[in-house]
């Protein structure tokens, strides 16, 4: 597939984004934030091919792989089509030729199927905490540890429900577990993309935005149900396709980062 061509599909997946935000319709915007939770394994651009094309997808898969689960693609459904990198092995040296590099070519159109679209086996619930983050809340605690960022409790931040400086995060003390998971979420995404080289290219309104919407992608991604609006949401766009294709880009960088913790570990 040549450049063209995949610029083509996932610049008309972002326009479909645009042209729904441009009519008002900001529950497309937290559609599009929720498959981030859901599948933030993938590239941005693959989330915005899966929403765009499916978007009530909950769990996709390549036919083979849902066959290795003993569930099989019902007739007659058609595939969501995704981007996948094409890897070639290069030698490093013409005379050394266990010593390999893997390097991308290019991409190649490939398709999965959501399970909706298939039948067979049950599979397993995994991480349904049904607005319980039980375990999870360690987990994010201890990610914040590992990236040497300290939480700690305080009421003196008071009307605020939580406040990042920097290599140190306060939370204020008395939210339920849900509340305080979303906070910390929150402060996490300011610290992860707020605090470098980028925070004077953008706004206080672009930065609570992302740090919300990665909150939000976040508590999607374990299960948990969330309370935001869908149009604190719609802040994301400012009439500017560049702004809105980068914020999503960032949130989804830190939201998998934070998810990729929580779930793997």
């Amino acid at each position: 597939m040549k450049a063209e061509q995949i610029k083509e599909i996932t610049e008309k997946a972002t326009e479909q984004l645009v042209t729904a935000l441009q009519a008002g319709r900001s529950e497309v915007l937290t559609a599009y934030l929720t498959a981030i939770g859901r599948f933030h394994r993938y590239s941005l651009h693959n989330v915005l091919l899966i929403a765009s094309q499916k978007p009530s997808a909950t769990y996709v898969a390549g036919f083979r792989t849902w066959n290795e689960l003993g569930r099989f693609v019902k007739k007659g459904e058609k595939g969501i089509m995704i981007l996948a990198p094409i890897v070639r092995r290069k030698a490093d040296d013409e005379g050394e030729r266990e010593e390999t590099s893997r390097h991308i070519a290019g991409f190649r159109a490939a398709y999965v199927f959501d399970i909706s679209q298939t039948e067979g086996k049950e599979l397993p619930q995994i991480g349904v905490v049904e607005g319980d983050p039980c375990a999870y809340s360690d987990k994010l605690q201890r990610f914040a540890t590992e990236q040497g960022i300290s939480v700690e409790y305080s009421e003196d931040i008071a009307p605020a429900r939580g406040t990042s400086y920097g290599g140190r995060i306060a939370l204020l003390p008395g939210q339920s577990a849900a509340e305080e998971f979303s906070t910390l979420a929150h402060e996490l995404a300011h610290e992860l993309l707020h605090r470098g080289d980028r925070r004077p290219t953008t706004t206080k309104r672009i930065r609570e935005t992302e740090a919300e919407a990665t909150a939000f992608v976040v508590c999607h991604g374990v299960g948990l149900a969330t309370g935001s609006a869908a149009s604190d949401y719609i802040q994301l766009w400012n009439g500017d396709v560049q702004v809105l294709t980068e914020s999503l880009g960032y949130i989804r960088q830190a939201a998998s980062q934070i998810l990729e913790a929580l779930t793997d570990a």
